[in-house]
């Protein structure tokens, strides 16, 4: 049996991952070229019209509102998650001292805690602080919940850096922020690719907090936004996914350009030479 031979299974899943995950993103861009009309006549035809008056309606109702400030508060906190993680993880892959694992340990458990039961503090806490119906009272759930998986995958991967690379950075002087500025953070492209793209998607789809700290139009997120797409008896299908599949694009694009990082950057760590 030959090795193309025995590949046929691992390509027939393939095939049907790709047309279980491909499907409904056809469907939903065919959809969006559909008027009202169009969709009731043939709603699971693929591309059936070609109409773009769906795209117009979209970015008249506010849709850039929303994709702005969805981008603008979902880029500053990943660059914060970024740069506290990347500092908090050097010092805990590369340092001994006394309670290391177990600070550790304190960081990653924020992985378990349930979102939903801090939901009321943070409203209060925001309230408080004068920032509700803000973005900025978005900003400090959407950092705190994202720092603990950065600071897992930032610590694994660090620990792999060869430590000879340092002994010889202290032989010329360096200190230890210009090991970390110069020797380690260059290294860590990867991982941190992987903590722009992984974090980056999940606070861009981002609803509940948003849900619950913002209530004007002008400081809505882009799915908090969507809901002005749907009426109280009715829902506009084919406007709906015209905003869906324009709300979909950038992740779409960033994570194809970046994927063999994600994937490199994921994979740091888990082979022990």
């Amino acid at each position: 049996m030959t090795v193309a031979f025995k590949k046929i299974p691992l390509y027939f899943v393939a095939i049907l991952l790709l047309v279980f995950t491909g499907y409904p993103f056809l469907y939903m861009i065919s959809t969006a070229l559909k008027d009202q009309s169009g969709f009731f006549e043939k709603p699971f035809s693929l591309f059936s019209s070609f109409k773009l008056e769906n795209f117009t309606a979209v970015f008249e109702m506010g849709l850039t509102r929303y994709f702005l400030n969805s981008l603008l508060v979902s880029t500053v906190a990943v660059l914060a998650v970024m740069l506290i993680a990347s500092l908090a993880s050097y010092p805990l892959s590369r340092m001994k001292f006394k309670f290391n694992r177990i600070l550790f340990l304190l960081f990653i458990s924020g992985m378990m805690l349930p979102i939903h039961a801090t939901l009321i503090p943070i409203f209060k806490l925001s309230e408080s602080m004068g920032v509700y119906d803000t973005l900025l009272a978005l900003l400090g759930p959407y950092i705190a919940f994202s720092l603990p998986i950065s600071i897992f995958i930032l610590t694994q991967f660090m620990q792999e850096i060869p430590k000879s690379l340092e002994e010889a950075a202290k032989i010329d002087g360096c200190t230890h922020f210009g090991i970390f500025w110069r020797v380690v953070l260059p290294m860590l492209t990867p991982a941190l690719m992987t903590v722009l793209i992984y974090n980056f998607i999940h606070l861009w789809n981002e609803f509940i907090f948003a849900l619950v700290l913002i209530s004007s139009p002008e400081s809505m997120t882009l799915p908090l936004g969507l809901q002005d797409f749907k009426g109280e008896f009715s829902v506009n299908v084919p406007g709906l996914m015209a905003a869906l599949t324009l709300a979909s694009l950038p992740i779409l694009v960033v994570y194809l350009f970046s994927q063999e990082k994600v994937v490199k950057g994921l994979a740091g760590g888990s082979v022990k030479e």
